[in-house]
């Protein structure tokens, strides 16, 4: 685990376009060693099946104070609904099959890219080495789905020493950044 900083690039009602973005943003990088982390809230058995046959080594834990339970119990997690699961290292072509499984749910989907390219205009050189990723907040404003929402944020994620690299990338793709840059544990 690292902590990059993350700062919000677009905050739309279509997922489509924050999908499109989210892609702009992975074109400009290197993304030779990307996988994908996942991160959802899930209230039902149905998308609790359909997200353990997408996703390997999905660890998960109960969102109720009265009954805690997790996968580290060897619980049944349907028994304890609704849930928290999170997937490190995932392929990226599981992310159609992964948002199709959580629905309307809240959820994450984080790139993790092998670098951000060189922006010399701002006097960076490549960057990245655990501090270039791309998330896309499905259904909230936040990456750890503190905040639900019925629309959809776009983060950038950079190194903080390279904190003006956030609203480079949002110019590459005819943003702003907006909020906070803020601490993000990956």
């Amino acid at each position: 685990m690292s902590n990059s900083y993350a700062q919000a690039v677009l905050r739309t009602p279509d997922l489509g376009e924050a999908l499109g973005i989210a892609h702009q943003l992975l074109a400009l990088a290197d993304t030779s060693g990307m996988d994908v982390t996942f991160l959802a809230r899930v209230h039902t058995s149905q998308a609790l099946e359909q997200l353990s046959e997408i996703l390997t080594d999905l660890s998960w834990w109960s969102e109720s104070a009265d009954r805690p339970a997790s996968s580290e119990d060897g619980a049944d997690p349907a028994g304890h609904l609704p849930v928290q699961v999170k997937s490190f290292c995932q392929k990226p072509e599981a992310v159609d099959g992964f948002l199709a499984a959580v629905g309307d749910g809240a959820s994450v989907v984080c790139w993790d890219l092998s670098s951000w390219p060189e922006a010399p205009e701002i006097g960076l050189g490549i960057g990245g080495e655990r501090g270039a990723y791309v998330s896309l907040c499905v259904n909230a404003h936040d990456l750890y789905l503190d905040e639900p929402s019925d629309d959809h944020t776009v983060y950038v994620h950079v190194k903080q020493v390279e904190a003006e690299r956030a609203p480079w990338l949002a110019a590459q793709v005819g943003l702003h950044v907006f909020g906070k840059l803020v601490m993000a544990d990956d």
